[in-house]
């Protein structure tokens, strides 16, 4: 499952999916992964999360590569049942134009993992109005 937290800048996402994932870690029998796109506001994120920052990986530069990062994360640790990924749009090359796309193929790495990702999305629902939204749920 995919479950977007869509809203404007400056609406609190990023702590709500902090929170989100540190309850994650306090369920959960596996890991819980927490990506993000710098190291700012990592400090309230439980130290059994791993945070990963993609400043750290420049390389990753389209959607392609980052559903292949998601993979590659998977296949080194299989016990991986939560990925949050904060601010998708400053991400790689993902836009409001190619986002559909890409949720699409995260619903697939879901699918096929068993991994629940949430993603927040600077963004209105309606902006988001050609996601196809089987498979995902909105949390706000």
């Amino acid at each position: 499952m995919v479950y977007l937290l869509a809203g404007p800048k400056g609406t609190g996402k990023t702590q709500q999916m902090i929170e989100q994932a540190n309850e994650a870690a306090k369920k959960c029998n596996g890991n819980v992964v927490f990506i993000k796109k710098t190291h700012r506001d990592t400090a309230s994120v439980t130290f059994d999360i791993r945070t990963i920052c993609m400043d750290d990986f420049p390389a990753i530069t389209n959607i392609d590569e980052y559903i292949g990062f998601l993979y590659g994360m998977y296949s080194s640790n299989h016990d991986i049942e939560y990925v949050f990924i904060d601010g998708i749009l400053k991400h790689a090359d993902i836009s409001l134009d190619n986002i559909p796309a890409f949720i699409d193929r995260l619903k697939q790495v879901s699918k096929e993992c068993e991994v629940e990702f949430y993603v927040s999305i600077s963004a209105s629902k309606e902006e988001l109005a050609d996601v196809n939204t089987e498979g995902c749920k909105y949390l706000n």
